[in-house]
């Protein structure tokens, strides 16, 4: 298991992050109605890698903790909508995310679109907050691209189409479609720090674009050799559907191959921070060795 500077398996400092994540969610979001209670329940259980990201990217940059925190549970909820939607019927139609039924399957259909349509308004409610900084309208500018028609949506539109397209797609198009699709996000949390900093995003973005690769090469991975009590969620559809994936494309030990290529190109985008960013390296390595 990958370790941080402070020798801490990397699992725990992601842990930590998520329970000061769920922490702000729990105060500023309380369990009103039922509207509110589908929203932190899509809001819980995952690794909250994007917002550990955030976390850690404005740590560097030492950024008010404050700012860190709405910006880590934008991120959040912008993911969490995501995945609602995703998993309605009209999408993936799935039955379980990170273990436990769908908010359509705990719910309704109807819920599951209001509580993602809430969350990602929710999202740009907390980044609008005068703590977040002089920046901020910037952070929400990128967020509102990131996450949009040229971005995550995007994606999501892509990978769709991909289901009925005549012939699969060749590795450059499965490349395009999850550099948006997953990348877009990353690529976001990732250079938060900087943005409101008004630093030079540039290395933190060369890292997330290596880094969201190689994670959606994990996942593609973990759908061939994952345990579904694990993952959280059914495993082994995409050879099932004949979607094409970096497995199906490389086969599986050149998918591993370039898993951990793409880990040590973003090891290396960080040299300019030296031992800063130690934990940001760890988390690459964390991501292609996860099981989950």
């Amino acid at each position: 298991m990958p370790l941080t500077e402070s020798g801490r398996p990397i699992k725990h400092a992601l842990r930590a992050a998520q329970k000061e994540i769920e922490a702000h969610a729990d105060a500023t979001l309380p369990s009103e109605d039922g509207l509110h209670e589908a929203m932190r329940y899509a809001l819980t259980g995952g690794k909250m890698l994007r917002g550990f990201l955030v976390l850690e990217s404005t740590r560097l940059h030492g950024i008010n903790p404050n700012a860190a925190r709405e910006a880590a549970l934008a991120i959040e909820c912008i993911h969490a909508y995501s995945l609602v939607h995703d998993d309605l019927p009209c999408m993936d139609d799935d039955d379980l995310r990170r273990g436990q039924p769908t908010v359509h399957r705990k719910w309704d259909e109807a819920m599951a679109v209001l509580a993602g349509d809430a969350l990602q308004s929710f999202a740009f409610e907390r980044l609008a907050r005068a703590e977040v900084g002089p920046n901020a309208l910037i952070l929400i500018r990128d967020l509102a691209v990131a996450a949009g028609k040229d971005g995550m949506v995007q994606g999501q539109m892509l990978d769709i189409a991909a289901e009925s397209a005549e012939r699969p797609l060749g590795l450059d198009q499965i490349t395009r479609l999850q550099n948006r699709k997953t990348g877009c996000l990353i690529a976001w949390s990732a250079t938060a720090g900087a943005v409101l900093a008004g630093a030079d995003s540039a290395p933190l973005r060369r890292y997330a674009e290596a880094l969201g690769l190689a994670f959606q090469i994990a996942d593609d991975i973990l759908d061939v050799e994952g345990d579904p009590a694990k993952v959280g969620k059914a495993v082994r559809k995409d050879a099932a559907a004949g979607k094409a994936t970096f497995v199906s494309l490389l086969g599986l030990d050149a998918a591993k191959d370039r898993a951990r290529e793409l880990v040590n190109h973003a090891c290396d985008a960080l040299s300019s921070y030296g031992d800063e960013a130690e934990t940001l390296k760890d988390t690459a390595r964390f991501v292609i060795a996860r099981d989950s």
